[in-house]
């Protein structure tokens, strides 16, 4: 690589991205990379099922039970955007919005202890999983509309 570059950046975390697309926005030549052969870091989404098996070295793969794994995505770490805060406003800013797509979240899952739990999403299964305390599934108290 004998190009010049105003700004390298390593690493496509989120904060990193977001830097990149705004220095990019702003006319500087950016070179941006990452030592992973996927993109988002640690807050990065796996798919198919079977990668996420290799990141974690499970020797095992999936169980056929769980289908298949193009079927599933994994996120390293949940994310939610409040729709009118101020990352939506960046992420209008620097165009990435043209490879994204949102989506509304059919099920959120939280894996503890061995087991996957599915965490509530609506007013009867939040009561639901209270009503069972036994079962451990983390869920945020909720007081309903105010």
């Amino acid at each position: 690589m004998d190009e010049e570059y105003d700004v390298i950046v390593l690493g496509t975390g989120l904060t990193e991205c977001i830097l990149s697309g705004i220095m990019s926005v702003n006319g500087k030549k950016v070179l941006h990379m990452d030592r992973n052969p996927y993109y988002g870091g640690e807050s990065s989404s796996i798919t198919p099922l079977e990668e996420l098996y290799k990141r974690f070295q499970l020797l095992e793969g999936p169980p056929e039970t769980m289908g298949r794994g193009r079927d599933w995505n994994v996120d390293l770490i949940p994310k939610f955007l409040m729709a009118n805060g101020q990352l939506v406003k960046m992420l209008l800013y620097t165009e990435v919005t043209r490879y994204l797509d949102f989506k509304v979240v059919e099920g959120s899952f939280v894996y503890k202890g061995g087991k996957i739990y599915k965490v509530p999403s609506t007013e009867t299964e939040a009561l639901a999983s209270r009503a069972s305390p036994n079962q451990n599934i983390p869920c945020q108290s909720w007081e309903g509309p105010q």
